[in-house]
């Protein structure tokens, strides 16, 4: 007799597309604690959203109301060796900045706590916005021993400022989604209503008709490359990216537009 096939894999990344924006959801309850599955998943996400020209802004969000993402599986953690341990480290980075560098733009939607590595999932986005009174927000993986390890120390680091950045983390504390905001860590809090509805509407403000993508694109791209370079190559990267914009028919239609007094019909091309 054949040998017994095993059963599928449960996929812990839901991909959805709603207009232009492809909606990915970490799904893995009760807290989405991310695991090498779920890296693995978002990572075959990413790329998938990447490669699709319809496709113009990425979301990412938890699945339920209570939960963005607790972190990476102290469970599995803790039977794992060290050696697989900074392996599992090594890939969630190579994810986090495949997630950071493509050239679209990409909204976290904290629907809820974001803690730990869900964090550093949300800090490898573009933007982040968050449901009011949606839980708390911080690193406090101090409490375990040990550190931020999939990129928390450099990104925070970077958005605050070292002294900051060390502050919170040394402490391990946790922020409500206001606190967050008033640091710059997040960067808008939705209040009342149908939070996932109230992110759709978010995102597709960046969206044909209303945005040219390719400009949005670029912009995130010169800021996310341009960042990490001297001032002069940063500069020589700006210059590279408007040329390419401005051979563009969404320029020419925006410059036509303006000219003209009336609201640009962007096409993304």
């Amino acid at each position: 007799m054949p040998a017994a096939m095993s059963e599928p894999r449960k996929t812990v990344v839901n991909y959805e597309q709603n207009g232009h924006v492809a909606v990915l959801t970490l799904n893995d309850p009760p807290a989405n604690t991310y695991t090498h599955e779920m890296m693995r998943d978002l990572d075959e996400c990413v790329l998938k959203a990447r490669f699709d020209t319809d496709v113009q802004v990425i979301v990412i969000t938890g699945n339920g109301e209570k939960f963005f993402c607790a972190g990476a599986n102290i469970g599995m953690l803790a039977k794992a060796d060290p050696t697989w341990k900074y392996y599992f480290c090594l890939h969630a980075n190579e994810t986090l900045s495949r997630l950071e560098h493509t050239p679209k733009l990409v909204i976290a939607a904290l629907n809820g706590h974001t803690v730990g590595g869900g964090l550093e999932v949300a800090m490898a986005c573009d933007l982040r916005i968050a449901r009011k009174d949606g839980g708390k927000i911080g690193l406090p993986e101090v409490a375990l021993g040990v550190l931020p390890g999939t990129g928390g120390t450099q990104r925070l680091a970077r958005m605050l400022g070292k002294s900051k950045a060390i502050e919170l983390m040394a402490k391990g504390i946790n922020l409500t989604m206001d606190e967050a905001r008033e640091l710059g860590l997040v960067n808008e809090v939705l209040e009342g209503g149908d939070f996932r509805q109230q992110v759709m509407e978010y995102a597709t403000q960046f969206c044909t008709p209303n945005k040219a993508a390719m400009s949005v694109g670029h912009i995130k791209r010169s800021v996310q490359s341009g960042a990490e370079m001297t001032l002069e190559s940063g500069l020589a990267l700006e210059r590279e990216l408007q040329a390419k914009l401005f051979a563009s028919e969404d320029a020419k239609e925006g410059l036509t537009a303006y000219n003209q007094k009336r609201q640009a019909e962007f096409k993304g091309r």
